[in-house]
């Protein structure tokens, strides 16, 4: 018997789900990557309420797994980031709804709800009609009974998708309440997961063999200020990892997002720099480059704070990759504070920028305003900033021409060449008589041939 699970949204969400696939296989079911798989007994779903879409899709998957209810009796589940008002809708559409911290509480609720499992014996559906369980809790836990729980959901080991790529997370939840975003009322307060965990983790994942690690938290660098005095702060953290690399003499990267740049500094960068194995990439989430705009999104700092942030990571990371985040046709946006933020990125001068149209989030603070930017002009400038970012990021990588790249091989694209990613983020075609006997999982050392917009090809040396 088999399972299938969907996440949606971020890479908090996909580790999420590694944790899942633990217990399932833990109760003797084997993961499924098709949904139609004729032995799939239970589907689920981690949700992401970042954004209206990714929600409209699960709305859209799971009539459709209930319209094939009536072919073959299938267990469906949720779980996730869920705002309230798509929780109680969700309560009637899916078998079980629970929040991601109550994942060790799965197995119970599965046998509860009659569904059979490898071994067992088959249980009717009229039977499984007939039994009943109390629902999860979804209050608002204090801070500690909610670090206790997610501890808990921590405390399983992830089965991950990869052996060369890892997701460990650090962090849960968070303090900032940004006016636009739903993540304080679908994962709660910022929980610290223990340094030494993390750091046991990634000594288990190096040993393995593993080469990239990206460390996740909503607010990375306030990791450990929940437990101030009590807990390594996230520079410290960072340096224990640096510490892992240097003793264990393997070379893999290090990464991690999301920071916030009132709360990084120049002491994070400068272990940064100390350590081969973490990388040299920041991923710093601009959403605004106006100042009027910033306030209203209550990001808690200005244009001249952020400006000083990239001057720092300019001077002591020179070679680092920038990344950023941003929001356009956020509530009252003009014109004028949109051409603020195209100004912005053309100043800061970034390798990748993840742009997004805004859309109210019910519970967020900005969902009582009004939407007042129309769909077309959001358009208009999620487009104009897509065109921006290839103009800015076309020369950067045409500076690479010539270069010598070391290159982490992944797989194939999906043109069939062999394919990676530099130090930076920078996704690689590898081409060369050499580079198809390249091993998947090992870095290669690349000189750069062509450069498009937001790419390179490189022939393996």
């Amino acid at each position: 018997m088999k399972y299938y699970i969907m996440p949606f949204g971020c890479q908090m969400n996909r580790s999420d789900s590694e944790r899942i696939q633990t217990v399932l296989n833990g109760m003797g079911y084997s993961e499924s990557d098709d949904e139609n798989h004729p032995d799939v007994v239970i589907k689920g779903i981690v949700a992401c309420s970042v954004r209206q879409k990714a929600i409209d899709r699960v709305y859209g998957r799971i009539r459709n797994w209930n319209a094939s209810k009536t072919e073959k009796p299938v267990l469906t589940f949720i779980s996730g980031c869920m705002l309230p008002a798509d929780r109680e809708k969700f309560l009637k559409m899916f078998d079980l709804v629970f929040p991601i911290d109550q994942l060790p509480g799965l197995p119970d609720m599965i046998r509860q709800y009659g569904v059979p499992t490898p071994g067992s014996i088959q249980v009717s559906s009229s039977a499984a009609s007939e039994v009943t369980f109390g629902a999860p809790e979804f209050g608002k836990p204090g801070r500690e009974e909610a670090r206790e729980r997610i501890e808990n959901f921590w405390k399983l080991k992830p089965s991950y998708s990869s052996r060369i790529e890892a997701f460990v997370p650090i962090q849960n939840g968070c303090d900032k309440f940004c006016t636009y975003c739903a993540v304080p009322y679908t994962r709660g307060r910022e929980v610290s997961r223990p340094s030494e965990d993390i750091l046991q983790e990634i000594r288990r994942l190096v040993r393995e063999g593993c080469k990239s690690i990206t460390l996740l938290g909503q607010n990375v660098n306030s990791y450990g200020l929940d437990k101030k005095g009590d807990e390594l702060s996230f520079p410290e953290l960072m340096r224990e990892v640096g510490e892992i690399g240097r003793e264990s003499g393997k070379e893999f990267w290090t990464y991690f997002t999301s920071p916030h740049p009132r709360d990084i500094n120049v002491e994070l960068l400068e272990v940064m720099a100390e350590y081969p194995v973490l990388a040299k990439w920041v991923h710093l989430p601009l959403q605004s480059g106006d100042d009027e705009v910033l306030k209203n999104m209550n990001r808690n700092h200005s244009m001249a704070r952020y400006r000083s942030v990239v001057q720092d990571i300019r001077r002591i990371l020179p070679n680092a990759a920038l990344f950023t985040d941003i929001i356009v046709g956020f509530n009252g946006e003009t014109v004028e504070q949109f051409e603020h933020t195209a100004d912005a990125m053309r100043e800061f001068e970034y390798d990748m920028a993840f742009i997004a149209k805004y859309s109210p989030r019910p519970g967020a603070k900005s969902a009582e305003w009004d939407d007042d930017v129309s769909h077309e002009e959001k358009d208009r400038r999620f487009h104009h900033l897509g065109k921006l970012l290839q103009e800015i990021a076309a020369p950067l990588n045409l500076h690479r021409l010539g270069s010598i790249e070391k290159v982490l091989v992944t797989g194939k694209d999906r043109k069939g060449f062999i394919s990676g990613y530099t130090q930076g983020r920078i996704p690689v075609r590898l081409t060369g008589k050499t580079a198809i006997s390249v091993e998947i999982g090992s870095f290669t050392d690349a000189e750069i041939i062509s450069a498009r917009p937001l790419s390179i090809e490189g022939r393996v040396l």
